[in-house]
């Protein structure tokens, strides 16, 4: 597959069951899932060697996403990511259908991670898909913390007292930045954006076990020094809804994500970022056409375009798509 016969490449979706999973990734996303617990959808992965992620579509289909890495190395990720993270793809890209809230956590930075876990951080983003009435997410604390207040809320499991929860519909999206205290409510649905990495301190599970009697592992040993006790509101993302045109919604470090509504439009894409570029439909249903070849993406499916292709079109009469590169 020489490089200017790259197409916009599918994966087949790795689904995680899960103790507060549900069944709306079937039921809204359409996704092939099987059980009512399912609580991810794993669509773009290269986290270890037992969660890498298969091509669905094209003439690589059955070929890993390491695979890929290895062979085409800065034609598929591009040159200055390929220098910065070799054969290892940056981003996890995720569906999560929360049917129960899931634990309060937080998540290490890159320097604690690499240290502890040899792993990246995770730094990530939460774009609201669907909610259910009154639905929430905790984001930070609601009042001035600090570690002696902090624990002693989590010793006599009042920690619920101090979390700031903010009720949510789609659309809202947030910034998850390491270090802050987080959860998805129950009723709750988020496409996610994240480094990869899948290491996760989970500090309170509500006390709940699983059908055999057990409890999670919680991990406040590691998370008392990774928590961020600043007092913050600046996780909530404010942004343009013009249709037919790229409109900026999150810069970070290790990734943007740009929201765009297409009413039937034709719009031009062109890839001047030396990056890969991720397309998740968050809403309808559009068709990317490139050197030839057209792939149609629905609401639920996501799609990587190699950092080879550099001028592309998306066409659609109706979707909400989000667009995600370094």
């Amino acid at each position: 597959m020489i490089k200017n016969k790259f197409y916009p490449i599918k994966f087949q979706p790795i689904f995680k069951e899960k103790i507060w999973g549900g069944n709306k990734l079937k039921s809204v996303l359409n996704k092939k899932t099987e059980g009512n617990s399912i609580g991810e959808s794993w669509e773009i992965s290269d986290v270890d060697e037992n969660d890498v992620s298969i091509v669905s579509n094209g003439a690589l289909k059955g070929q890993s996403l390491k695979t890929l890495l290895n062979e085409y190395t800065s034609d598929l990720i591009g040159i200055k990511n390929h220098k910065a993270f070799g054969n290892k793809f940056p981003l996890l890209i995720k569906f999560i259908d929360a049917k129960e809230d899931l634990s309060i956590q937080l998540h290490p930075n890159n320097e604690m991670a690499a240290k502890r876990h040899n792993s990246f951080g995770k730094t990530e983003m939460w774009y609201v898909l669907q909610a259910d009435q009154d639905a929430n997410l905790i984001v930070g604390f609601n009042q001035e913390m600090t570690s002696d207040k902090y624990l002693n809320h989590l010793r006599n499991k009042t920690l619920p007292k101090i979390l700031n929860f903010d009720k949510v519909k789609p659309g809202d999206t947030y910034f998850i930045d390491v270090g802050l205290i987080h959860a998805i409510g129950a009723g709750v649905m988020v496409a996610e954006i994240q480094q990869t990495s899948d290491v996760t301190y989970r500090v309170y599970d509500w006390d709940r076990v699983d059908a055999n009697g057990n409890s999670r592992d919680l991990h406040n040993d590691l998370a008392i020094d990774a928590i961020n006790f600043d007092l913050k509101d600046d996780f909530r993302i404010n942004y343009s809804k013009k249709e037919n045109q790229t409109n900026k919604l999150l810069t970070c470090p290790y990734f943007t994500t740009n929201y765009l509504s297409l009413q039937g439009s034709i719009l031009e894409k062109e890839n001047t970022y030396d990056s890969f570029m991720i397309y998740l439909c968050v809403d309808g249903e559009a068709t990317i056409i490139a050197s030839g070849f057209s792939e149609t993406i629905k609401k639920g499916e996501t799609v990587l375009m190699p950092a080879a292709i550099t001028f592309f079109k998306i066409e659609a009469e109706a979707a909400e798509l989000l667009e995600v590169y370094i």
